[in-house]
């Protein structure tokens, strides 16, 4: 790995292609690269996240993102290669539940928005649903399994519930939707 990234201006891609981990060469606006394009974009969303002042066991439940958002990226980058494991769906299910058990019920929708934390986790959920809109199209030309759909569908499920968490961690309440 020391001098696997050594050269990052290759000029390769000066056509409108990008080279995928097979070593095929595929069209940048294909759904394969927007789907990859839109997962890294998302991991670019953590981090800004996780840089804002979080309380620890807020932040530890977010972290570990980034990096299964990685090995998805690998595996949307190599075609017919799986990477992902249904523990890592089951994760947020947990983490989805126990931060859930902590908020109140929600009567009405809620605007985003609250504490800069907060909203930060609400544009990272709203990045993480194009990320898996992405996922879904290239299923509709691409061999992929379920799970890089089940773990978007989740995440963005938690970056909802982590924002209110956030929120709630201040005591900032929730903006409510006012129908007009």
């Amino acid at each position: 790995m020391s001098n696997r990234l050594s050269v990052i201006t290759t000029r390769t891609g000066d056509d409108g292609s990008t080279g995928l981990g097979d070593g095929t060469r595929v069209a940048k606006d294909s759904a394969r690269v927007q789907a990859m394009g839109d997962v890294d974009e998302l991991n670019s969303c953590l981090g800004v996240l996780l840089a804002e002042p979080l309380p620890q066991a807020l932040a530890s439940v977010i972290a570990p993102a980034q990096h299964v958002l990685f090995d998805l990226g690998s595996e949307l980058a190599v075609p017919g290669y799986s990477l992902m494991k249904a523990e890592q769906v089951a994760y947020l299910d947990e983490q989805i539940a126990a931060l859930n058990a902590t908020l109140p019920a929600l009567k009405e929708f809620i605007l985003p928005g609250g504490t800069r934390a907060a909203s930060l986790a609400h544009v990272a959920r709203s990045v993480c649903r194009r990320a898996e809109r992405s996922v879904v199209a290239l299923q509709h030309e691409a061999k992929l399994g379920p799970l890089p759909g089940q773990y978007l569908n989740r995440l963005s499920d938690l970056l909802f519930i982590f924002a209110r968490s956030l929120n709630k961690a201040v005591g900032q309440t929730d903006s409510l939707w006012k129908r007009t």
